[in-house]
């Protein structure tokens, strides 16, 4: 008897059959492991799906970094400051997704990731003072097309190693080509202080693989009070400042918009759109007299 496959020559000591090609009777792993052609159609469709799934985290985080964006340049440019320091995203590469649903125990359907991990997209707005960060919270969910689905205020109430930041799910709508995708985003906000002392806990927390010692856990916890009492000091400083300052000190009559160059604007151009401002607003109506009755008029005539 021939051999028809691996086993039947090499598992019992045998040599193949007298005539036997081994190279064309015989079933090689290459030939058992070649993908079909259907294999291949629903690997493409696949790989279509998880693309427009990560393109959806990424143009969710484009939108949102668009709005931040706004407010910062706003700020910059109208106001006396901005309360937005710093903004960066990350966006939860397919590895680490995986590896998240492993530890939740989340089913591997692209659905169930969708609803039960929600942070893959992620931003982190970094302000100047713990008032600022409610500021922009305000700000961002008061918009009409951001719903927000969770809020965590870890300022109000800190972890117990002292960690602060405002957490909040936001859920804004993607517009494709073809539908409209709901997806969600994490948006962190913290003051610098906040930011630094929980950047060093993050890498003390990964160097330890989770196992901080307990002396490291209470210096970071009175390091994280002693970055509360500098917010609280930055910001009371903050507040003695701007009540000296008279209002419309430092007035230059320029023009600043964030990314262009400053533009002068003349007093004789400031003074036109003042008087043609005044000339549009309604005049104010004269006082309305009761006309006298006529028979008092007659009497004293």
């Amino acid at each position: 008897m021939t051999g028809t496959g691996i086993d039947s020559g090499t598992e019992h000591g045998t040599e193949p059959g007298p005539g036997a090609d081994p190279d064309t009777d015989t079933d090689t792993e290459a030939d058992q492991a070649a993908p079909t052609r259907g294999d291949l159609a629903e690997l493409r469709e696949l790989t279509t799906e998880l693309t427009r799934f990560m393109l959806a985290y990424k143009f969710a985080t484009d939108e949102m970094m668009t709005k931040i964006n706004i407010l910062k340049e706003e700020f910059a440019s109208i106001h006396d400051y901005s309360p937005i320091e710093h903004v960066n995203s990350r966006l939860k590469t397919p590895d680490g997704i995986l590896k998240k649903a492993v530890r939740k125990g989340c089913p591997l359907v692209l659905d169930d990731i969708r609803a039960q991990i929600q942070d893959i997209a992620g931003i982190r707005i970094t302000c100047s003072f713990i008032s600022d960060t409610y500021r922009i919270l305000d700000m961002l969910t008061s918009q009409l097309d951001v719903t927000v689905l969770e809020v965590k205020d870890y300022i109000a109430a800190p972890k117990p190693n002292g960690y602060k930041s405002l957490h909040l799910i936001v859920d804004i709508p993607v517009f494709l080509s073809d539908r409209v995708d709901e997806v969600t985003v994490e948006i962190q906000i913290r003051t610098v202080a906040m930011d630094f002392w929980a950047s060093l806990e993050h890498k003390i927390y990964y160097k330890y693989h989770g196992a901080v010692p307990v002396d490291l856990v209470g210096d970071l916890k009175q390091a994280a009070d002693a970055a509360n009492r500098l917010d609280l000091k930055m910001e009371g400083l903050h507040d003695q400042v701007l009540a000296m300052e008279p209002d419309g000190s430092g007035e230059t009559h320029l023009l600043e918009i964030a990314g262009l160059s400053q533009l002068a604007l003349p007093e004789g151009l400031l003074a036109a759109i003042g008087r043609a401002r005044t000339a549009e607003s309604p005049p104010e109506s004269a006082p309305v007299t009761e006309p006298e009755d006529e028979t008092k008029a007659e009497a004293a005539g």
